[in-house]
């Protein structure tokens, strides 16, 4: 072991999905992630079951993390993990893990902001990633979050834009289940829009001041709109579900462009990162891609794995913290709204 590296064990039990990565500086030697099925009988997380899964499945997530990694925990110089924002319980869990397995082996605490890893898991070590270049633009979309960031340094981010009521996820994850799809609907959307017309049907675009958004109105409508055309044809969304999907998924898409160029104007920056789980939709990524083309962008797309909620871009914080000495003591606690 050369005496500059610098191994650190990750932990990332913000919702649903317990995760436990090891970095050796800012390269990802293991990243596992256990998913938690019980929620797809309910439609949606339930907090309580998901704490108790995490409580199931953090101890071997973590003994096959360090076994991929192939080191000893005893060559761990931190534990990094998630304060938040999340779930309390499921944050707990992870939180009280970090902690003594940190006291345990005598080695520093290092908390981490979710959604500041969305961001930085674009400084993860990849030779097929590009790093980008400061200041640019991040647009962090999931199931409960929805964010423009400023980011003028690792640590230098300022929100400029963000949901004033659900977040872009949950509407991808309502609407599909209005139209009687699995939870998480958002990949099933994705994958039925691929087939469908775009421009079939109109929803309408809410009108938000400045870069805000808003998704409630947007879920409403498909409400209004399925229930209305159920009514008159019983078969209507069987009959049409590849063209309501790709009709939403243009809307929904166009949203998020229209505030990304208006984000461009104001702030003069025209690199944009994405990250979080919903920048895994295959037509997001396209329309970003075609950006460069259209609009002179210059976009960040970050690998598949590293998109939705995983330990590894909780590392890569936990390794920039640990450069800056930035450690946590034990006194810290979960923060379900913790900010940027």
């Amino acid at each position: 072991m050369k005496s500059e590296d610098i191994y650190i064990l990750a932990i990332e039990s913000s919702c649903d999905d317990t995760s436990a990565a090891v970095l050796c500086n800012d390269k990802v030697l293991s990243n596992v992630v256990a998913n938690q099925d019980i929620h797809t009988k309910y439609g949606g997380v339930v907090p309580e079951l998901a704490s108790r899964a995490h409580q199931q499945n953090i101890v071997p997530v973590v003994h096959q993390a360090l076994r991929q990694a192939n080191i000893d925990k005893k060559q761990l110089k931190a534990i990094a993990f998630t304060q938040g924002p999340g779930l309390m319980g499921s944050l707990l869990v992870g939180t009280s893990f970090a902690k003594g397995f940190a006291q345990g082996l005598q080695i520093p605490l290092l908390a981490i902001n979710h959604m500041q890893a969305h961001i930085l898991a674009h400084f993860i070590d990849e030779d097929s990633q590009e790093k980008p270049e400061f200041p640019f633009l991040a647009m962090t979309i999931s199931g409960g979050h929805t964010q423009i960031v400023q980011v003028n340094s690792y640590f230098d981010m300022i929100v400029i834009g963000e949901t004033i009521d659900d977040a872009i996820g949950e509407a991808f994850d309502k609407s599909a289940k209005i139209l009687g799809l699995p939870y998480p609907g958002g990949p099933f959307i994705d994958k039925n829009a691929a087939l469908g017309n775009p421009k079939a049907f109109q929803f309408p675009r809410p009108k938000v001041a400045d870069l805000n958004f808003s998704f409630s109105g947007l879920k409403t409508a498909v409400l209004y709109f399925i229930q209305k055309n159920v009514a008159e044809n019983p078969d209507f969304i069987k009959e049409n579900m590849n063209d309501i999907c790709a009709s939403l998924q243009y809307t929904i898409i166009g949203i998020v462009i229209d505030k990304l160029k208006k984000a461009t104007k104001s702030t003069g920056i025209n690199r944009i990162a994405i990250g979080g789980g919903v920048s895994a939709n295959s037509g997001i990524r396209k329309a970003l891609q075609e950006g460069e083309q259209k609009f002179g962008w210059k976009t960040y797309i970050p690998k598949f794995e590293y998109t939705t909620d995983n330990a590894a871009m909780i590392g890569i914080v936990g390794y920039l913290k640990y450069l800056e000495k930035d450690f946590s003591n034990v006194q810290a606690t979960a923060n379900p709204r913790f900010k940027i």
